[in-house]
């Protein structure tokens, strides 16, 4: 069965490739099954996108631009942890309404092979997550909070979409999302020792000056002063509570 004919060759070409790539289980997928499929010829393919693998790689780049359009698709709020809870909803709502798209994207996981399409995902966050730091509100690095709430993120995206429809449980998102921010916040847990407290304080008071030298480029320091300011900072942020 051929994709609706009145769509371009282009892009019923890569709307082929997206659904027979998510529906592969990780089996090779043939110019044959893609060209039947968008209901075209092997060279109008190779026409638009040189081969295959350029058709594949268009799939993703095509669709990590319609991702990034929707994790930017609001006005900051002025509270970076806020505005990472907004994220990582318009996450979840991108792989429900294209999962095909999205379990080419995230869901093509080999053994040790990390896809690019995640370290610009963590990235995207990390940016937001810059912002937290430097306010003191992460208790961790942001590369490291963007790293561990964008997996649970992408965990969560595909068992929902893996589910029925009309069994998905949406509040099991927001309780994942709410539970991995608290996680990475300076927040103090109830119960907190004061010895705990002040140990915490010193290490979000650290991360927060590492991240707004780093994104200042600040001209006070040499740098190499400058250079060996970040060691000593990094060393703190990264100290065991203990």
């Amino acid at each position: 069965m051929s994709l609706d004919g009145q769509l371009p060759p282009k892009m019923r070409l890569l709307r082929a490739a997206a659904e027979l790539l998510a529906n592969s289980g990780g089996a090779p997928v043939s110019t044959r099954q893609i060209t039947q499929l968008a209901g075209v010829t092997a060279p109008t393919l190779y026409h638009h996108f040189g081969d295959k693998e350029g058709l594949f790689d268009a799939v993703v780049a095509a669709g990590f631009e319609e991702y990034v359009a929707g994790e930017r698709d609001f006005a900051p709020s002025g509270q970076p942890l806020e505005d990472i809870r907004r994220m990582w909803d318009n996450h979840v709502q991108f792989g429900l309404n294209q999962p095909e798209l999205y379990l080419v994207m995230f869901g093509n996981i080999r053994p040790e092979s990390r896809p690019a399409i995640v370290a610009d995902a963590e990235a995207l966050m990390e940016e937001m997550l810059n912002k937290a730091a430097v306010a003191g509100q992460l208790n961790v690095q942001p590369r490291e909070a963007a790293r561990s709430i964008l997996a649970a993120n992408v965990g969560v995206t595909l068992m929902l979409i893996a589910e029925p429809a009309s069994e998905r449980n949406l509040e099991l998102s927001t309780m994942t999302r709410d539970a991995m921010i608290f996680a990475v916040s300076a927040e103090p847990a109830g119960g907190a020792a004061p010895g705990d407290a002040g140990k915490s304080s010193v290490v979000v008071a650290a991360i927060a000056l590492n991240a707004a030298l780093q994104a200042s480029h600040s001209d006070q320091l040499s740098s190499s002063e400058l250079k060996l300011f970040l060691e000593w900072l990094h060393r703190i942020s990264t100290s065991p509570a203990g």
